[in-house]
């Protein structure tokens, strides 16, 4: 029996409000009590208390779309490459998160799969963010939209390749470009699979969207990166000009997608504009980082260590052949820009970093928000919105920038 830990001194950020004063109490892993008054720590004298100082209490961010940080991506496929970038973003407030593959031969991706399998069965709190599940993400992009990732493992789904992913629990996320051929049946066993199912990297038209839909596709990756558009169709089919997946996300209620806030990849309008067409309840904040998150300026492989693409980081984004590479900041600055960029709330910000996520994946019943019965992730934050502390499961991870043993 571990004793409870106590965290007050703050504004509670909840989905829908802020409430200064606020208290949280965690027992055992858990989120026992959310109180919208301060607690004596006299009331629990046993006790650990943590003292806000006047930030932020918030839920750990929950980061859909991750390749890496710390100088370790997750397509390295070993266990202290997993473990370094679960660290790392751990540090910058994802305390879950979903692995996300790059093109890659299939043996690349099965030895992925085995690391982050082997690291998410063997989790401990000292290893910083949780591995929910991985998010297979390459290979199946479409031919010239494969940004920095290596166009010449890019592929059309094969079942063969891809049933063994679905056998058990561990890819929650599926992506593929909706316009290749086996698109369809890729779809139908992931939404069997019980996954979140993507189109991305992809010159999809409003039709194929619409196909990609009927089979059980709901949400897009990274807006307006790597997907079609008006222009792109036009080269593709001619004329008539067509819709492209930006006007099939913004027309449909029940599609979702997310934005890289990092201040680089997209500009206050088109963040603005996203928020406002879909609302937090369906625009996510991802970091898409690669393994230069955390890391000097200099050249870095994007993917396997071994066998990846090479990229440029100058210290704020990546770069490749001229385009935007991936990013190479953590969840909090994400956040930190949304909210200085948008006219979403600070509630509405926090959300789309943590509940939203944690819904389009299914995982809202057990984090994402300050409630009770959820697992104590909570972050406390300074008022400018940086990181002070970290709990994973109710373990003070991190305090006042002091990682814990």
């Amino acid at each position: 029996m571990t004793n409870p830990l106590l965290i007050t001194g703050g504004t509670l950020v909840l989905p829908e409000k802020v409430v200064a004063g606020g208290s949280v109490v965690c027992h055992e892993g858990r989120i026992t009590e959310v109180l919208e008054r301060p607690v004596s720590p006299r009331r629990l004298a046993s006790a650990t208390v943590l003292d806000a100082r006047g930030g932020f209490i918030t839920p750990g961010f929950v980061d859909l779309h991750v390749h890496g940080g710390g100088g370790a991506d997750f397509m390295d496929a070993c266990d202290e490459a997993v473990r370094t970038a679960l660290h790392a973003h751990c540090g910058e407030g994802t305390t879950t998160l979903f692995p996300t593959t790059t093109t890659a031969t299939p043996a690349e991706i099965q030895e992925m799969l085995a690391a982050c399998r082997r690291c998410r069965d063997h989790w401990q709190p000292a290893h910083g963010a949780r591995i929910a599940g991985v998010h297979v993400y390459g290979p199946y992009f479409a031919p010239g939209k494969t940004g920095c990732h290596a166009a010449d493992a890019a592929r059309s789904p094969e079942p063969s390749e891809y049933k063994p992913w679905f056998a058990d629990d561990l890819v929650r996320i599926a992506t593929c470009a909706a316009e290749l051929p086996g698109a369809v049946p890729f779809y139908r066993a992931a939404r069997r699979a019980g996954c979140l199912i993507t189109c991305g990297h992809s010159n999809a038209d409003w039709q194929e969207m619409q196909q990609a839909f009927r089979a059980g596709m709901r949400h897009v990756d990274h807006f307006w990166c790597a997907m079609s558009s008006v222009v792109s169709l036009r080269s593709r089919f001619g004329t008539p000009m067509r819709a492209s997946m930006e006007q099939f996300v913004l027309a449909t209620p029940e599609m979702s997608t997310e934005v890289l806030a990092d201040g680089h990849h997209l500009s206050p309008e088109l963040l603005d504009f996203a928020f406002r067409m879909k609302g937090p309840s369906r625009l996510c904040l991802v970091t898409d980082a690669s393994r230069a998150m955390g890391m000097p300026p200099g050249r870095y492989r994007f993917g396997s260590a071994a066998s990846g693409s090479w990229f440029e980081s100058d210290g704020e984004v990546g770069r490749a052949n001229g385009s935007l590479a991936s990013s190479v900041v953590g969840m909090a600055h994400m956040v930190r820009q949304m909210h200085r960029l948008s006219s979403a709330s600070l509630p509405e910000v926090v959300r789309m970093a943590s509940l939203t996520p944690a819904e389009r994946a299914g995982i809202d019943h057990d984090v994402g928000s300050l409630a009770v019965g959820k697992r104590a992730d909570i972050l406390l934050l300074s008022k400018r919105l940086t990181v002070k502390s970290v709990v994973v499961g109710g373990e003070v991870w991190r305090h006042a920038g002091r990682t814990a043993p």
